[in-house]
């Protein structure tokens, strides 16, 4: 097994090595005092299966001669077999942390809660594992050994979690157990009155965790920037306002609002480059950063930024009841980042802005800090060339676009001119119908962001843009009115999508990026079961790709301007999002 680069949502990387016995992870971010992971840490993956799956043809004979009866059988321990973990396997895998490397406290500040600490390696490590190719899912048992492979029941994939190594500890188990990361299916309270004590592994012996919960545990629970100086995040490390604000200084503003890009390249004599650099930089104060709010993973109370739903309360719109909406990310903020190996990048989402200036991208990307390019043989990749990164924007256009002149590049672009551009290609307005002056676009936006029940956001690759989406709640939406009202839950949303770059189209990026806005509304609230799409009936492409990522047709709805295919995907039969 060659070493390999993970990337985690947050923008930082480990390099995973071979080592004997196990794999080393090895924290590409210590250049700072205050790294949210140790130097490093080793795991123990092995596979392990049973004696019947290492019959050979002589014991076969053996057993015909001198058969073994069922009662004998019954009484005879089953021999484990233990192999050096290649590929995984479906239920048979075995992981466990053998090692920290812990830096000197001189060095490195010690953790303030090892708990966490632990949890974050091994949500890392399952990290990469649940991004490893998929076994064959197919069981073969005494029932179904005479039916054809391609109709054998699945099974879910999931790895064992031993009790090994760090994991010995009486406690850690049960703690990351109540944090949703590991789980049993032994419910029961157990039988030792004094077990953690006598027994510490008592109940305790066969914690696992499947792919499918992996991926609906929200990475903010695990992932959060620990100091306001880390360098190696690209994400702003302050949070959008102080929990103690000091007194304000006499003569001083405190809404003063942060320079634009255009403001600070007068201020600069007109070079685009100062102001970007001076942009990118970070703001000076909390409270003047309205244009570039931190990142999901920002937090400088070294606590994780996840926090869990308040207390239902109801309300009534256009005579619906539905819960109290929780309010959406600010304008111009990213909520959702994941590194798609398939494609090389780095997939985000925003919410749209109304800013006279060009959002500027502040999350990771596939070149950030001068990253690497690895090659994952695992997919046929075919890296996008033509799409700029932050450090290679056109400078040229930034000019342009100080002097007035209009660009092309839509990194440069504020959200209203990118949904005039969008808008007004004859393939997307055949759809929406939003086409017209940068007024209509504008005033379409005003009525999107004030919109109570769902907000719009801007799809980037890279930091490129590539479309326009919705997101909004069905129980107080028009949808929820050509449906049976009863059978739509209080906290499921639907989506809207445009994409609207031709160079960003495809059917693989469709699946990326689909299966990521659905992967959001999971991670947004776990309450959400079910996901709506309504495409036009006539958009028989946009059908199919939805198909393809998950979604099934529950049949068609009339609304007053469109007949419409009513396109539903279900938590329950959801697996992980395409990688």
């Amino acid at each position: 097994m060659a070493p390999s680069i993970v990337h985690l949502p947050n923008g930082q990387t480990l390099t995973v090595t071979p080592v004997f016995g196990g794999l080393y992870f090895k924290s590409n971010d210590l250049n700072t005092h205050h790294s949210v992971f140790p130097p490093g840490w080793t795991i123990i993956l092995n596979c392990e299966d049973e004696e019947e799956d290492h019959t050979n043809p002589a014991a076969s004979v053996h057993a015909h001669t001198h058969p073994i009866s069922e009662i004998d059988r019954a009484g005879m321990p089953k021999r484990q077999h233990i192999h050096r973990f290649r590929k995984p396997s479906l239920q048979n895998d075995h992981l466990y942390i053998s090692s920290i490397s812990n830096p000197s406290s001189s060095d490195f500040r010690p953790s303030s809660s090892p708990t966490r600490g632990i949890a974050m390696m091994l949500w890392a490590s399952l990290w990469w594992y649940f991004h490893q190719p998929e076994p064959e899912r197919q069981l073969t048992t005494p029932a179904s050994a005479g039916t054809p492979e391609e109709g054998r029941p699945k099974g879910e994939w999931r790895v064992n979690i031993n009790r090994e190594g760090i994991f010995q500890g009486k406690h850690l188990f049960p703690k990351l157990e109540r944090m949703g990361l590991i789980a049993t299916e032994d419910s029961s309270v157990g039988l030792d009155p004094e077990d953690g004590v006598r027994n510490a592994g008592e109940g305790w012996e066969r914690m696992f965790v499947s792919r499918k919960s992996f991926w609906q545990l929200d990475p903010r629970i695990y992932l959060f920037t620990l100091s306001p100086t880390q360098d190696s995040s690209p994400y702003p490390s302050v949070s959008p306002a102080s929990s103690r604000p000091a007194s304000p200084n006499r003569g001083t503003d405190r809404t003063t609002p942060t320079p634009n890009l255009s403001m600070t390249a007068r201020n600069t004599g007109g070079d685009a480059l100062s102001a970007m650099a001076s942009t990118m930089a970070g703001p000076p104060h909390p409270l003047s950063r309205h244009n570039t709010p931190p990142g999901p993973y920002a937090s400088t109370s070294n606590l994780p930024t996840f926090y869990p739903p308040p207390p239902l309360q109801f309300i009534f719109t256009n005579g619906t009841r539905h819960p109290v909406r929780p309010k959406p990310p600010r304008q111009g903020e990213t909520f959702y980042t994941r590194y798609i190996p398939s494609l090389g990048q780095y997939l985000s989402f925003r919410v749209a802005s109304l800013s006279h200036s060009p959002c500027i991208h502040r999350g990771p990307t596939s070149t950030f800090s001068g990253e690497q390019q690895t090659t994952d043989a695992r997919f046929s990749r075919q890296m996008d060339t033509s799409i700029p990164t932050i450090a290679a924007m056109n400078l040229t256009n930034l000019k342009n676009r100080e002097n007035g002149d209009a660009t092309e590049d839509t990194m440069c672009m504020t959200d209203v001119e990118l949904l005039h551009k969008w808008m007004n290609d004859p393939r997307v307005s055949h759809s929406w119908a939003e086409d017209g002056p940068m007024s209509h676009q504008k005033s379409f936006l005003q009525t999107n962001l004030g919109d109570r029940h769902s907000f719009p956001a801007i799809g980037c690759f890279d930091g490129k843009p590539f479309g326009y989406f919705e997101l909004y709640w069905v129980k107080e939406d028009k949808l929820s009115q050509q449906v049976d009202g009863s059978s739509v839950g209080d906290w499921d949303r639907g989506i809207h999508c445009l994409v609207g770059e031709q160079e960003l189209r495809g059917a693989h990026r469709v699946k990326v990026w689909l299966s990521a806005l659905v992967h959001y509304c999971w991670l947004a609230d776990l309450r959400t079961e079910r996901v709506f799409m309504e495409p036009r009936v006539d958009n028989t492409l946009v059908k199919r790709y939805c198909e393809e990522a998950g979604f099934f047709k529950e049949g068609e709805i009339a609304f007053p301007h469109k007949q419409s295919n009513l396109l539903t995907i279900k938590r329950e039969g959801w697996e992980a999002p395409a990688i």
